[in-house]
């Protein structure tokens, strides 16, 4: 064989391996957080370095968060379309914060103190998925499709509940209410920055000793019953997980549709395994890389003429519908 076509499939070979993979997405990630950091600083650099080095933490928590249990979610119902927030986490979300401003009115609103809103939020959204999960998973039932019908039929009746009361609010109240709904990652609160990164990462410490699990997991519940894998506890475990991680980010910065969707797809073409050794920390990084370059874009392009969900659910929308057909096609 002569060399230099030696050289290329070693090359080649190297390349296709997920640890080097890995690497380059981490160097990538720390690269784009430099020109987030230090470009277009108006004034006092540290005064900068302080107020976006909390953007950058707030996006590394949403990231992990999203991406980690989209990949498992996936994992679980053997299906990469589907989404935790088909569940209706984003729809409740919108749900409670509507009936808040509906009957006490955008002034209470505001002045209700952000860490009791959030540990309200949170708590809220994950009893309603835990129950969720325990009614339709727990008994005889344990029909994964009849809950995620559930799921989708529970959402839409969220939606659609708020938009009713949505149509009766005060202009004032209905705009609050709007700024409110849509994602925002800057500037966020340090205390909720803190109690939301201690909820992620305990669940993420949780996941690590299952991840052998989840790879036996891919090839279906019958399979993984068969290699003693007690199917029903560890799927259950999961969703909480899984719960916690989306109703701590979601009521951290709002709710952001399709990004699980974005991420979790593009980490399993990165990574090039079904591995979750390397997929769910690919799924993470993939997530950093989407939201810091859509808040440069937001800022450098488009002179934050609008807000970072806009362009991650315009490119999500074409990304779902990309896929749709394609598996369509298939």
């Amino acid at each position: 064989m002569p060399t230099d076509t030696l050289t290329r499939t070693r090359l080649q070979a190297l390349r296709s391996r997920p640890s080097v993979r890995l690497s380059a997405l981490g160097v990538a990630v720390l690269v784009l957080v430099a020109v987030y950091l230090l470009t277009d600083v108006p004034g006092s650099l540290a005064f900068a370095l302080r107020i976006r080095s909390l953007t950058v933490l707030a996006m590394l928590v949403v990231a992990v968060a999203v991406g980690v249990s989209t990949v498992v979610f996936h994992t679980i119902t053997q299906n990469r379309i589907l989404t935790p927030s088909i569940m209706g986490f984003d729809a409740f979300y919108v749900l409670i914060a509507t009936t808040i401003v509906f009957f006490f009115g955008s002034a209470s609103f505001l002045r209700t103190n952000e860490l009791l809103l959030w540990a309200v939020q949170v708590v809220v959204m994950v009893a309603f998925s835990v129950f969720l999960f325990t009614w339709m998973f727990g008994g005889r039932r344990r029909s994964l499709h009849l809950m995620l019908l559930v799921g989708i039929v529970l959402g839409t009746f969220f939606r659609s509940f708020s938009e009713w009361m949505q149509r009766m609010l005060d202009p004032l109240d209905f705009q609050v209410l709007t700024d409110a709904m849509f994602a925002s990652l800057t500037r966020p609160d340090p205390a909720l920055l803190v109690f939301t990164g201690v909820l992620v990462a305990a669940s993420c410490i949780a996941i690590v000793p299952l991840v052998r699990k989840l790879d036996v997991l891919t090839l279906g519940e019958p399979a993984a019953i068969g290699l003693g894998i007690d199917h029903r506890r560890l799927v259950m475990l999961l969703f909480t997980l899984i719960s916690v991680m989306i109703a701590a980010s979601t009521a951290l910065v709002g709710p952001i549709l399709f990004f699980g969707l974005i991420v979790a797809n593009l980490a399993y073409s990165w990574a090039g395994t079904f591995r979750h050794v390397w997929t769910l920390p690919t799924a993470a990084l993939i997530g950093m890389l989407c939201l810091l370059g859509g808040q440069v874009v937001l800022e450098q392009i488009l002179g934050f003429g609008g807000s970072i969900s806009m362009i991650i659910e315009f490119a999500g929308g074409l990304f779902f519908l990309f896929l749709v057909l394609r598996k369509g096609a298939r």
